[in-house]
């Protein structure tokens, strides 16, 4: 038996690389022994996981992904890769019934995770063979009242995921779609009862807990090192589909 469809150790880039589940794919990445490149637009963050993440094979870039001109820049910077993951999304006010949604403020998590994951895959340079890898999310299977903008976005994604799969091959893309994870994204939502919200949604699943930026990053991992996998969702969210 070979191990032809497993992917060796290169060169990553990780997209919202300064904290959450970008920052955990990050140091799964470096754990494996990628070169990475974290990406962010806060210098201030990116600096912050760096320490954190130690500075052997890690360098950082500051950029916007729904900025076309600073994502074109961004790969004259880097050069060719092996791999593109994007966890960028900016959850600013992007809850709110549809009768008096802000789209001013809420667009930017359109712009962020469906535009940018669109020049990403205009921009990034790849190797043959090479994976770009986006994350979903649960709410293109359960969405929540006040959640249409969150909902088409990541129902719009897995439907890009698809159709770039075709397009770009033999570059592979898939996406990763979690549940309801721990993570500093939950301080943007003002909801008064946040904490009973998360507690009683990790009674329910059927893992019997919320999920962590380690089971997204494992589950990132997985798809990057599989070299027959191409045009995938994979579900990383506890049985959240299920209930």
């Amino acid at each position: 038996m070979t191990n032809k469809g497993i992917q060796q150790a290169g060169r990553a880039v990780v997209i919202g690389g300064g904290s959450g589940m970008g920052q955990a794919v990050a140091d799964g990445l470096l754990a494996a022994g990628h070169e990475v490149i974290i990406v962010g637009r806060s210098e201030a963050r990116l600096a912050d996981a760096v320490r954190e993440l130690g500075d052997g094979k890690l360098t950082a870039i500051a950029a916007d992904v729904s900025v076309e001109e600073q994502v074109s820049r961004l790969f004259d910077t880097v050069g060719t890769v092996d791999h593109v993951v994007t966890t960028a999304a900016d959850t600013t006010g992007v809850y709110g019934p549809i009768a008096d949604y802000d789209f001013a403020t809420g667009r930017g998590f359109l712009e962020t995770k469906l535009i940018g994951s669109m020049l990403l895959a205009k921009h990034a340079r790849l190797t043959s063979g090479g994976s770009l890898t986006f994350v979903s999310g649960i709410a293109a299977y359960r969405p929540a009242v006040g959640g249409a903008m969150v909902a088409t976005v990541n129902a719009a994604l897995e439907g890009l995921t698809r159709a770039l799969a075709v397009e770009l091959a033999p570059t592979r893309v898939n996406a990763v779609s979690p549940g309801w994870v721990v993570t500093g994204a939950w301080d943007n939502l003002t909801w008064d009862d946040k904490a009973e919200r998360l507690r009683a949604m990790a009674e329910r699943l059927p893992a019997g807990r919320l999920g962590t930026t380690e089971d997204i990053a494992a589950a990132v991992l997985s798809l990057i090192g599989n070299a027959f996998i191409t045009g995938t969702i994979l579900h990383v969210d506890g049985g959240h589909r299920l209930v």
